[in-house]
């Protein structure tokens, strides 16, 4: 078995309020910095045990579909990372 490292990214959907994102954005344009918009999402690495790239890939989607994401509120992408 070999070893995979997949980053995943799981970030709020456009339709939903992002709060955490809002007081970030608002915190950084009061300090003066040229922000546009800012929104707050979270990064996992994921380190898969499998025999070849797309077995893990495979598991590394179905934990991220699972169980890393609310598919209701959030959306995920997923990349192999270079750990």
């Amino acid at each position: 078995m070999a070893e995979f490292t997949f980053g995943v990214t799981v970030m709020p959907r456009k339709e939903v309020l992002d709060t955490q994102g809002r007081a970030v954005e608002e915190t950084l344009k009061r300090e003066g910095e040229p922000v546009l918009s800012c929104r707050v999402g979270r990064f996992v690495e994921l380190k898969v045990s499998a025999s070849d790239r797309k077995q893990a890939e495979a598991t590394a989607k179905k934990v991220a579909e699972s169980l890393l994401c609310n598919s209701l509120i959030e959306t995920f992408s997923l990349g192999e990372a270079n750990g």
